[in-house]
């Protein structure tokens, strides 16, 4: 069916077109506020995901050793994965539809005034023609009456006897004259009419079905145009499903991944005292001298000294009592040797301490070492710095590192008196000395409130948690000036730098460099102005930090930078 049909429904069909350019706009804002929508959706999701993602030194965190407490972590991760591809719904409705839709509305609307522009110039046309054509008919049929009543009048005037010659020659040349322009009239009327029937014929058979085939094309485009965006409209969705089930799998296997049994392990790790039970009771004779004999652990042993009248004794059991007056143990309260706590928590704390004091004793050595190459640099090269301007500096680290030797002996002998007292070390490890390889071992302070040892005389209320993680090279010691870089682990890459400056490395150790030269770095600067660069596998060494610009990757674990 075709549109020349509606020749006659011009009006109609204008109104028709109208009402199809508003049905494009409205589905234009439709797909635009369905892509608000998932903006906002992907925008409350990714702020819920950020408010119960755990917060630094919060308890929350410390948490995250359970199983379930990661679960929860991995869905909350998954949910801001899953945030994104609704982000990514509304990029693709944004582009592949809104901005599409908008660009051909207005193609849309200058065609469509163009092909109504055309019609209305040939209805103009032809309505003009007909006018012209009904002038000329008016005109031959004036100009016939008037011929006829010029030739009554020149026959009344022949046939009076009483008109003279000149009067009837006059009346007769009327008469001709008359006729003459009727003759004209009708020429011109035939001529009129020959070219309105031509006009009419191509205005309704050649110019009128030309501008209804091009809007029917043009309508026909609409739809197929809308239909194309109801189509991408569904697959935008489609495209994300693969990626959104694989953050609902990574959900469910977060889910899968709780283990109850690991869980309740961890408890007892955290909150056990190492206190066993008190022994059994013994009968009292109040016929003769009481004679209390109780095991070595039990509730009167933690109260030698202090005898209680017989009258007062309670028969709770010691994980019971409840103690007015018990402690607060946050971090940093109590004794230094952390006597106030029981013993498995004070073991954990102690280890924690010694490992923690050990760690910063590799750091003063690290900057000790970093100091020492300086120097030596200096040494070799006095135009880059005096090397006594270092020494203050190194007296003070060594200090600091005997300090905190000092420190960790105390520590490890109270270690040791609490490991013989334990009443079982078979899972006891413990790290002596500085770089001894040690396991992976998560301490945690979390323990239950109110929980007291069998004399009442402490509560534990801890907010934070201390790990002690496996050096797996323990014996590495930071890289010399000097040609052994053969000899060491080969260094993973943690950034890359481009070098400012042209440095000839004459020194050993050292590398030269050209000025806009990419290089890899592999140890930063440890407060001595040198990093550590690798050209290729088999070029590398120390640059001073001055001469480059370093970029580091943000998850590299490279060398600290101390000054």
């Amino acid at each position: 069916m075709s549109f020349l049909s509606l020749q006659d429904q011009f009006d109609n069909l204008e109104k028709h077109t109208q009402w199809g350019i508003e049905f494009v706009e409205k589905y234009t804002k439709f797909v635009k506020e369905r892509s608000e929508i998932e903006t906002n959706y992907a925008k409350q999701i990714r702020n819920l995901s950020k408010k119960y993602q755990p917060k630094k030194n919060s308890r929350e965190e410390e948490e995250s050793k359970y199983t379930f407490c990661r679960a929860f972590l991995m869905t909350l991760n998954e949910l801001n994965d899953y945030a994104g591809q609704h982000e990514v719904i509304a990029e693709n409705l944004t582009s592949q539809i809104i901005t599409e839709l908008t660009r051909y509305l207005q193609d849309l609307k200058t065609e469509r005034k163009s092909h109504f522009h055309d019609g209305r110039k040939a209805q103009q046309h032809i309505e003009s023609s007909w006018k012209q054509l009904e002038a000329s008919k008016r005109r031959f049929e004036r100009d016939c009456k008037e011929a006829d009543r010029a030739q009554q009048y020149f026959e009344k005037m022949d046939a009076d006897i009483n008109v003279t010659k000149a009067d009837v020659e006059k009346a007769r040349q009327q008469a001709q004259m008359r006729h003459q322009m009727a003759s004209d009239s009708k020429s011109d009327y035939s001529s009129y009419l020959q070219k309105f029937n031509q006009e009419q014929n191509d205005h309704y058979y050649t110019i009128i079905p030309n501008i209804f085939q091009k809007l029917q094309d043009m309508e026909e485009k609409r739809i197929e145009r809308l239909g194309v965006c109801m189509k991408t409209f569904s697959e935008v969705d489609r495209q994300v499903l693969p990626i959104v089930g694989q953050c609902l799998d990574g959900m469910t296997k977060a889910a899968e991944s709780i283990e109850p049994k690991t869980d309740s392990k961890q408890v007892v790790e955290s909150y056990k005292s190492g206190f066993e039970p008190p022994g059994d009771v013994e009968f009292e004779d109040y016929g003769q001298a009481m004679k209390r004999t109780v095991s070595e652990n039990s509730l009167s042993n933690a109260r030698e000294g202090k005898e209680k009248p017989t009258s007062k004794s309670k028969g709770k059991l010691w994980p019971f009592i409840k103690n007015k007056n018990k402690l607060s143990l946050k971090l940093g309260s109590g004794p230094e040797d952390f006597s106030h706590l029981p013993p498995e928590q004070r073991r954990k704390k102690l280890q924690g301490k010694i490992d923690e004091l050990n760690k910063d004793i590799q750091k003063e050595m690290d900057q000790r070492d970093a100091l020492t190459k300086m120097k030596d640099v200096y040494v070799k090269n006095p135009q880059m710095g005096d090397p006594a301007s270092v020494d203050p500096r190194l007296s003070e680290i060594s200090q600091n590192i005997e300090k905190l030797q000092s420190e960790v002996q105390k520590f490890e002998g109270w270690l040791a008196e609490v490991e013989e007292r334990m009443p079982s070390k078979s899972d006891t490890h413990r790290r002596s000395g500085f770089y001894e390889t040690q396991n992976s071992t998560t301490v945690s302070n979390n323990c239950a409130q109110d929980r007291e040892s069998p004399d009442g005389s402490y509560t534990e209320e801890q907010n934070s948690e201390i790990q002690v993680k496996a050096n797996p090279n323990p014996t590495s010691t930071t890289p010399e000036f000097d040609d052994e870089f053969d000899d060491e682990e080969t260094l993973p890459t943690i950034g890359t730098c481009k070098a400012l400056y042209p440095f000839e490395g004459h020194n050993e150790g050292t590398i030269a460099v050209a000025e806009g030269e990419l290089l890899y770095v592999i140890e930063e600067d440890k407060g001595d102005g040198w990093t550590r660069v690798r050209r290729n596998e088999d070029e590398e060494g120390y640059v001073p930090t001055s001469y480059i610009e370093v970029l580091l990757e943000t998850n590299a674990k490279g060398a600290m930078t101390y000054i």
